[in-house]
């Protein structure tokens, strides 16, 4: 494991080092234990430069702080003279130390300082009160800290700043520096989750999972599998909070750790008012609003762990036989009660009714939360729930890769079949199981045979439902229509029949291109969730699918994002639904690249990979969007591995997504310098798109001849007189009748380029920009760069408009941008030289009067100015621009 890394806190080591430089009030920073208010103090002193500062720091410990000075011994000289009185050595020892400084800015920084015995803590405030020096430092929250050093901000002296947990990109960061590579987006959600942000749990945790193996590595990002081992190091740190209980708070905690979030007066029923307004004034437990009544928590995730290992298991069944009693004998219920309950009954030991543990199994399926459904699934089919616990347990074990066993349940006729609509939920689910399990077409027909022989329209309606969706993935959209269109036209079928052709029929009007119809479609079925998630909960992911479909051929970044930040996509990653959470970080990582954002594009596709990897469906979709992901940043190695994977793990099963697939292709071969190749590509995909009516994609494609400079090319079938349109053309003629915003801007980007000045070209990219896309943005506007020169025309203002937007951006090389240059400001100029030469950071801050840490910062900004990767790259690219692109404003 590497060292463990400095992230995040920014903002609050400007402020500290502002603080220092600035010679006003000094800054003291409080927080958790854990927090990094240490590490923070300590970043902020080693980038003072020592030619310009006296720096001294001191750390206050239970040993020193009953000694006199014992907090500062580590400050004060040791030739201290003798039979002062106090005063006098507080003079003596300010004395000293300006001496000392010889006439530089002294800087006192004091850890802990809530430890500081009451002398030093004198001297700090003398010190902080005189000319010419800074008192930074940092102190427990919550701890009594003494007079002298509490003065500092009640007299204006010092700023106080609270330091919260890091936030989860920051300990995405941090996590990655301790494992040594990308960390997977759920693992590092999950981590964060658990330590509440703060960095020293995050290492424990980190630890203890690489000690018990329980890290693994794939598709170049680390995963941890969930399972929590508590190193001793782990556990003494939680019970240094929470080991030395009393009992009556250590029931209340225990309470809380098998069953939060607890409603707040079950738990005073359980325990006492008095024992639980104890734990939340110590900060063992929270208590926050929510209807009905106010609900409980730990204060910290792993005091629950700690709490559950420790418990005897007498003791934690008693509890939990305790708390199903309470809430069952309780008059207000929330939605999730009945689960909770028939959990605890069966950790207990007890025999749940069927109905009980099938009810609780489908709300555990309507959060998605697969282990738990899966295990309150069989319990209610060994309990004798029949065909309904047998149905919902084979879409769980579906989901989860386990389409095996899934079949053998389905074939076992040990119920019997019952009514047509039960023999048609029989036949479709088997459909379900080998089709998006197995990536099976051979049953299909077998489907549609069948489900012609049931007499009950609704038996009817819901095999046709689910033949039509496979029918569509299949590319027969002509009978996914008219399948789609048989269901809806008698509304007095299944619900969920009608809502899986509603999903249908909205992805089917995505991809011809009638996104605003597909808009309206969706929005229905989003509102009327309540009638069919209970019972087909696994139809948000149909839903999911027709949605993000929707937003990506829109360029949407707007309600992508909310796509993926909504409680389903909460839901999908919490609950291990990875086909649900593959497919979302899919759209996160085309979201990001259309943003410029190449490093999260790849890292997001990975993780999406590597969520796929049990599940084929959608797999291939992952591996191209990895593949453009990569072509992006110029790592074509990558790319093309992506690209091989991609066609590896393809199925025909999910035969529709073939045009995100053969557009990654051609940005693959682009990026190789393989022109002529990504063109012909581009032009074949382009007419079977055509031929297919798949209007919603083909727009795309014909931009991507736009990006490569090829408006011209001649494209899709011959019209009258055996003449193609060019990619201009086609793209104006879909731009009136494809719905949205974004055909019509893909159009004027393509006439812009075809015929017109430079400033449309300017134009076009000032659209793209407000739209949040911004790597469309910088390439139209290196080709205005271009056209500009060409035309002998000054284009100074078009290259800062794209030094500005590549700024926006990380490392993107695509053909439209190479050969661009950036114009830098003087003090950029002078920086990227520094750099250039070997100069440490230290030495660039000390010519600039930056703080390191700000100049890392430009550095980093320069470096994506530049389109380079990294340092090493940084003088051949310097050594490689004209002395007139370093201009500009200081």
């Amino acid at each position: 494991m590497s060292s463990w890394r400095f992230v995040g806190r920014t903002g609050e080591l400007a402020r500290l080092v502002s603080a220092a430089e600035t010679g006003g009030r000094g800054i003291f920073f409080s927080g958790a234990a854990g927090v990094g208010k240490s590490r923070l103090l300590r970043e902020g002193s080693a980038a003072l430069p020592p030619e310009r500062f006296a720096l001294w720091s001191a750390s206050a410990t239970l040993a020193t702080s009953g000694l006199p000075f014992g907090g500062l011994a580590q400050v004060l000289p040791a030739d201290q003279p003798p039979n002062l009185p106090a005063a006098g050595v507080l003079r003596w020892a300010l004395d000293t130390l300006h001496r000392q400084a010889a006439g530089r800015r002294i800087v006192l920084a004091v850890d802990d300082a809530h430890l500081l015995d009451a002398s030093s803590a004198a001297l700090v405030h003398l010190i902080a009160r005189s000319d010419n020096a800074t008192v930074i430092g940092a102190w427990l929250e919550g701890s009594q800290l003494p007079l002298p050093v509490r003065a500092l901000w009640t007299d204006d002296l010092a700023d106080l700043v609270d330091i919260g947990p890091l936030g989860l990109d920051d300990t995405a960061e941090l996590i990655a520096g301790l494992v040594g590579g990308p960390v997977a987006p759920a693992s590092a959600q999950r981590l964060w989750r658990l330590a509440g942000g703060n960095p020293l749990l995050v290492r424990e945790l980190i630890e203890a999972a690489r000690r018990g193996g329980e890290l693994s590595e794939a598709y170049g990002q680390w995963q941890w599998s969930g399972r929590l081992a508590i190193a001793p190091t782990l556990a003494d740190l939680i019970d240094a909070r929470i080991g030395q209980l009393d009992p009556g708070l250590r029931i209340v905690a225990e309470y809380v750790a098998f069953g939060e979030p607890l409603g707040l007066d079950l738990l005073i029923r359980a325990t006492t008012a008095a024992e639980v307004e104890q734990a939340e004034e110590l900060g063992l437990v929270s208590v926050t609003r929510h209807e009905p009544e106010p609900t409980v928590r730990l204060a910290q995730p792993l005091y629950g762990e700690i709490v559950r290992q420790q418990c005897p298991v007498s003791r934690a069944r008693r509890l939990k036989t305790q708390l199903a009693d309470l809430l069952a004998q309780s008059a207000e219920r929330r939605g999730d009660d009945l689960l909770r309950v028939a959990v605890w009954r069966l950790d207990c030991g007890d025999s749940p009714s069927p109905r009980l543990l099938l009810t609780a199994a489908q709300e555990a399926s309507v959060r998605y939360d697969v282990p738990l459904a899966t295990r309150l699934a069989r319990a209610a089919m060994a309990a004798g729930g029949g065909f309904d616990a047998r149905e919902l347990l084979a879409a769980l074990l579906t989901f989860n890769g386990q389409s095996d066993e899934a079949l053998a349940l389905l074939d076992d006729r040990a119920d019997s079949d019952g009514s047509e609509l039960r023999r048609a939920r029989r036949l479709t689910m088997r459909a379900l199981v080998t089709y998006w399990g197995q990536c099976r077409t051979d049953g299909v027909e077998e489907l549609a045979e069948q489900g012609a022989t049931f007499g009950d329209p609704g038996a009817r309606g819901l095999v046709r439902s689910f033949e039509a969706a496979m029918r569509l993935h299949q590319l027969d959209v002509a009978a996914a229509r008219r399948l789609c269109d048989e269901v809806l036209a008698q509304p007095a079928l299944p619900t969920a029949a009608q809502t899986f052709a509603h999903c249908t029929l909205g992805y089917l009007h995505a991809v011809k291109g009638e996104l605003l119809t597909s808009e309206k479609v969706l929005a229905a079925v989003r509102d009327d969730s309540d009638r069919w998630r209970a019972q087909m909960p696994y139809l948000q992911l149909a839903l999911e699918v027709a949605d993000g479909t929707r937003l990506a051929l829109g360029a949407d970044l707007a309600g992508l994002d909310a796509i993926v930040a909504d409680e389903f996509a909460d839901l999908f990653a919490a609950g291990d639904f990875h086909l649900a959470g593959g497919f979302l970080s899919v759209l996160r990582a085309y979201a990001a690249r259309l943003r410029g954002r190449s490093a999260d594009a790849l890292r997001t596709s990975l993780g999406a990979c590597a969520l796929l990897t049990t599940s084929r469906i959608f797999a291939s979709l992952a591996h191209a969007e990895r593949a453009q992901a990569a072509a992006l940043r110029g790592e074509l190695s990558c790319a093309r591995e992506a690209m091989a994977e991609s066609d590896r793990v393809h199925t025909p099963a999910v035969e529709m997504v073939y045009p995100w697939r053969e557009q990654a292709r051609a940005a693959v071969a682009a990026g190789g310098g393989d022109l002529t190749g990504a063109l012909r590509h581009l032009g074949a995909l382009v007419l079977r798109l055509q031929n297919d009516g798949l209007a919603g994609h083909e727009v795309r494609a014909l931009h991507d001849l736009v990006r490569l400079d090829r408006p011209r090319t001649p494209v899709g079938v011959a019209a009258h007189g055996g003449t193609r349109p060019t990619a201009a053309q086609r793209l104006a003629e879909l731009a009136e009748v494809v719905e949205g915003p974004l055909p019509p801007v893909l159009a004027w980007h393509a006439r812009a380029l075809t015929t017109g000045p430079g400033t449309e070209l300017l134009a076009v990219a000032g659209t793209f920009e407000e739209m949040g896309l911004h790597l469309y943005a910088a390439e139209a506007a290196a080709q205005a760069v271009r056209r500009l020169r060409d035309n002998r025309h000054s284009s100074l203002a078009a290259q800062r408009r794209l030094t500005a937007l590549l700024a926006r951006c990380d490392v993107v090389r695509t053909p439209a941008l190479a050969g661009s240059r950036p114009v830098l400001t003087a003090r950029e100029s002078e920086i990227a030289r520094l750099a250039a030469t070997g100069t440490p950071s230290r030495g660039i801050a000390t010519r600039l009067y930056l703080s390191a840490r700000t100049v890392d910062n430009h550095l980093q900004r320069i470096y994506r100015k530049l389109g380079v990767a990294g340092r090493p790259e940084l003088p051949a690219a310097l050594a490689a621009m004209p002395d007139h692109v370093h201009g500009g404003g200081g």
